[in-house]
């Protein structure tokens, strides 16, 4: 998505200072430098109507697969200058500085998710110093190994890029010698005057060792090489021509600044506009710009939660506050992109000649979004410089997120194991990847995003199109866990289109509700007359114990009406059971088998008890002590496990029964439990030494609501509209999360796909059912959110 700066500066920004000509002078003595190429992409150009595409290949620079060596290097050199107290007026060569250190104990220590962690590894190596490199939780093992292999000692922590920061931050004061070399900012972090302060702040509260925090502005002056090179080759590439555009990547923004910082100093003769792309899972450039434009009282960047991108080195949660001032004025345009538009502009490179990582492909990605919605930055003469920032890299291929078709959505989510674990022995994979898929889908169509995990490994997603304000809420309501993929018959993560049905895991119960909500919300959204919202709750664990639309409804979201799609066959369910769990244990007296007159056998006693649990299961069918529901029909229970004895040569002391009871509306756990305790107490009576103890479980409510109900009535309608005839008032015998909305007041009806095999053997839902509850759904956020 792109977002066109209203607040970028059209001229120079006169706060610049010149470029440092020592910067590429220490650059040229670093072992193996040399420029790196600026690659003409001429097929390129002519496809996308444009003047010149140059791409600026850093893919191999300093025998490191990225360009953050610049800046590394250039910071680790002041940094210890500065330490070591030598003199910054003269020029220090590299082995000069090396044998300064010897005997020092100097410690650089480094947060990363890649490159940036690399290269100051490979510093400490050149200076003979130690290295200490953090990384997030999570980070690939190949990246980890590349790390260690520079000599560095990396460790990881349980946190995201921002928490790793502050953790190697908090190392480096308190290791004696330790100097923190890092590509972001924060407090403390920014100013060369910071330095002192941090001494004094040492000596003060009675440290006995020091420590240093070199300014990020180091890092940033350590890019300013790479235009330096720059410059001359766009001279000698295009004539005498200046770039027109450039694109470049953005993390917490370090290299961004340089880009500005060069390309909008004072002097320059010619304009040149910044373009800056960024993962639609870490667009935290793209937001802050965003709300600088709505809330103007706010003069700093917005944090924001990121999520999982192939675009590793990009995923990055708070644009540096450093680069922010400049950022915000300099940058004309900003682009998010999907990993799968970032990894189609690699393959497309390759295709080109050109070998590079995702993170350096991005670039690509944000010209072809500026290229479809042209605005007038780009002409038939433009010269537009590409930024590639990394070499290859080893990265899973990404699931296509832009797709707004719900077929191929349904396909997709289906592709994605989400089997709950509770129901698999451990075995489940559990919502992680299904969450991260989602998170991003909604990211790049522009939704605003919650992720919710009270328990670790089952996340729950929100996704909202805010309205203009004054409407009704609505919500779309859906399970994204499925049952065990064990016992399927065929490829259970297929998502094939056979005989025009999706087929897979969950297709049916319940991705392709899933996918239809989905891309209704994102219709009825970019149609823009929307006053109320439309809130996605994609919930994890709804096959066991609802645990995700329980903390949803813990986080406080409510609506003025939901809807869950459940696979119904098109029916609209205005009701359904609910249950409750329970464990009897039936009390014996343990005795040696030999010896009937000294024991009680509990297990024999059971079986007089599911004698009495079967009689009480035909009451309840036959009306006597169940009243029938219209759609529901009675309450039903059975005995689901039974568990007693130790050995064969022993009379059993216990034996447990696990019993369920249905419910229908009207009926509560508490008259369950006067039920069944009159079975027990009747039986205690009629049975010599019959004992017990009962402990009732979980339980869920039952669920119903009126077919006058105005919301029922109204999204009757646009199903009778999606379908070309009036549905089907039902019922379910089965529960649903449905019960716990409405336990907060919120109007619920179920309504889904039309398909076969939940839980079975095989499962499928069809391709025209998916078409036709996407309509519905439509039409009844269209209708109710107006």
């Amino acid at each position: 998505m792109l977002y066109r700066n209203p607040c970028a500066v059209t001229g120079a920004l006169p706060s610049l200072l010149p470029l440092d000509p020592r910067i590429t002078a220490f650059h040229e003595q670093l072992p193996g430098y040399k420029p790196t190429p600026l690659r003409s992409l001429p097929r390129l150009a002519q496809e996308l109507g444009i003047g010149q595409v140059l791409l600026k290949d850093e893919s191999v620079r300093l025998g490191l697969p990225a360009f953050k060596i610049l800046g590394a290097s250039w910071a680790t050199y002041r940094a210890i200058i500065r330490y070591l107290g030598l003199s910054s007026g003269a020029a220090i060569s590299l082995e000069e500085l090396a044998r300064a250190c010897s005997g020092k104990n100097i410690t650089l220590i480094a947060a990363t998710d890649g490159n940036h962690g690399r290269a100051v590894a490979r510093m400490a190596n050149l200076l003979g110093v130690s290295c200490v490199v953090y990384i997030p939780k999570g980070l690939d093992v190949a990246t980890r190994e590349l790390i260690a292999g520079e000599g560095a000692r990396v460790l990881e922590t349980q946190g995201d890029y921002d928490h790793t920061v502050l953790q190697a931050s908090e190392a480096a004061c308190a290791l004696k010698g330790g100097i923190l070399i890092q590509d972001t900012a924060f407090e403390g972090y920014t100013d060369i005057s910071q330095v002192r302060l941090t001494f004094l702040q040492s000596e003060k509260t009675g440290h006995t060792h020091l420590y240093a925090y070199p300014p990020l502005q180091w890092i940033v002056d350590g890019y300013s090489t790479m235009f330096t090179e720059l410059d001359e080759q766009t001279s000698q590439l295009a004539g005498s021509k200046h770039a027109d555009v450039v694109i470049v990547p953005v993390g917490v923004g370090s290299l961004a600044q340089a880009v500005v910082t060069h390309y909008k100093r004072s002097g320059r003769i010619n304009r040149t506009s910044i373009v800056t792309a960024e993962p639609d899972t870490a667009a935290c450039l793209n937001r802050s710009l965003r709300n600088a434009q709505t809330d103007t009282s706010s003069g700093a960047p917005a944090g924001i939660p990121t999520s999982s991108t192939i675009m590793t080195g990009l995923n990055c949660g708070t644009v540096s506050p450093l680069a922010w001032p400049l950022l915000s004025n300099g940058v004309d345009v900003s682009a998010s992109v999907a990993d799968i538009e970032a990894h189609s502009a690699g393959e497309y490179l390759r295709s080109e000649g050109v070998n590079i990582g995702p993170c350096a492909a991005a670039p690509l990605a944000a010209l072809r979004q500026l290229v479809a919605q042209p605005d007038g930055l780009l002409t038939p003469d433009s010269v537009v410089v590409l930024l590639a920032t990394e070499g290859p890299r080893p990265y899973p291929t990404p699931l296509d997120t832009t797709t707004t078709d719900p077929v191929a959505l349904t396909q997709i989510l289906t592709r994605i194991d989400s089997s709950n674990p509770d129901l698999s022995a451990g075995a489940g994979a559990g919502e992680t990847a299904i969450a991260d898929y989602l998170c991003a889908w909604l990211a790049h169509h522009e939704f605003e995003v919650h992720r919710l995990e009270a328990h670790e490994g089952r996340p729950s997603v929100i996704g909202v199109a805010r309205g203009s304000g004054g409407g009704k809420a609505l919500m779309f309501n859906g399970h994204i866990d499925t049952v065990t993929l064990a016992g399927y018959d065929g490829d259970p993560l297929s998502g094939a289109i056979i005989d025009g049905a999706v087929h897979g895991r969950g297709t049916f119960d319940m991705k392709a509700g899933i996918a239809a909500s989905l891309v209704a919300a994102y219709r009825a959204k970019e149609r823009q007359t929307l006053r109320g919202d439309v809130i996605l709750a994609l919930v994890a664990d709804e096959e066991n114990l609802s645990l995700g639309t329980q903390e949803v409804l813990a986080a406080g979201w409510r609506a003025d009406g939901a809807v869950v799609s459940e696979p119904t066959e098109h029916g609209l369910m205005l009701s359904h059971k609910g249950f409750v769990w329970a464990e009897v244990d039936i009390i014996g007296k343990a005795g040696h088998g030999s010896r009937p007159d000294l024991a009680i056998d509990a297990i024999a006693k059971a079986g007089h008890f599911l004698v009495a649990l079967e009689k009480y299961g035909e009451e309840l069918l036959h009306g006597q002590k169940s009243v029938p529901h219209p759609h529901l029909g009675t309450g039903t229970v059975h005995a689901s496990l039974i568990k007693g004895g130790e050995e064969i040569s022993s009379y059993p002391a216990l034996c447990t029964v696990s019993i369920e009871r249905r419910t229908v509306p009207g009926e509560t756990p508490a008259l369950f439990e006067q039920q069944i305790q009159e079975v027990l107490d009747g039986l205690c009576e009629s049975v010599q030494d019959f004992k017990y103890k009962l402990r009732l479980g979980d339980s869920r409510p039952p669920y119903e609501i009126r077919e006058d109900h105005e919301f029922v009535k109204l999204f009757a309608k646009h199903v009778k509209n999606a379908l070309g005839e009036d549905a089907e008032m039902t019922g379910a015998t089965y529960w649903a999360d449905s019960a716990l909305l409405a336990e907060k007041g919120i109007p619920v009806v179920l309504f889904g796909a039309q398909g076969r095999g939940a839980h079975a053997a095989t499962e499928w839902a069809t391709v025209d059912s998916i078409h036709k509850v996407t309509g519905a759904l439509t039409g009844l956020a269209l209708e109710f959110c107006a």
